[in-house]
């Protein structure tokens, strides 16, 4: 599949607890960019089509986006993960522009460190009806690549839970794909992990 049928969703409407007061998404990496403008900067190298989905009230500035970044404001943000990616996805599939689209990589704003060389593979695996998940050494990573039938089950989450659920439910439709790159399984939840310059094995 080309990257035209999949579109990237990066999620940031997290309230990031972990962290500490400061807003996750904004700390500054090395390169003096923010972690979110390099998750998103990252995906887009491999998948063009994108959104972003923030807190309504973000200033999409602050947070270093760059200017013309496509943004889904969430509404509903302090529900939990669950009604953010319910919300996310509903706008996906209410987006005219997005009607040929075959299948949506979840990605997380807090994941600077993904390989495009990964998310090239990743979505030529990508199919309507198919689950499509990296795993490294073992351990299952993000992003989670969902094809367009499965959106519906996407855009009835609610609450705190993520998309787990969904593939518990739709083992037959779910694919693991072994790669060699760390950086699916590691996120930055506390300000000690922003300074990270590299992966780590």
């Amino acid at each position: 599949m080309s990257s035209s049928n999949v579109v990237a969703l990066v999620m940031a409407a997290g309230y990031s607890r972990r962290f500490g007061e400061r807003d996750k998404r904004c700390a500054r990496l090395e390169d003096g960019r923010t972690l979110l403008a390099v998750s998103v900067t990252n995906a887009e190298q491999a998948l063009p089509l994108l959104r972003v989905a923030i807190r309504e009230e973000d200033d999409a500035d602050l947070l270093g986006l760059a200017e013309g970044t496509p943004l889904i404001r969430i509404r509903q943000a302090r529900l939990g993960l669950g009604s953010s990616l319910a919300e996310a996805v509903t706008a996906l599939s209410h987006d005219p522009r997005l009607s040929n689209v075959e299948a949506v990589a979840i990605l997380l704003g807090d994941m600077p460190y993904l390989q495009r060389d990964t998310l090239f593979a990743l979505q030529q695996l990508a199919t309507h009806d198919t689950i499509v998940r990296p795993c490294f050494k073992g351990q299952p990573g993000h992003p989670v690549i969902f094809g367009r039938s499965l959106w519906p089950a996407l855009e009835s989450l609610s609450g705190d839970a993520g998309a787990k659920d969904i593939i518990r439910r739709h083992t037959a439709h779910y694919r693991e794909y072994a790669v060699q790159d760390n950086g699916t399984l590691i996120d930055i939840d506390t300000p000690e992990g922003h300074s990270i310059t590299a992966p780590v094995s």
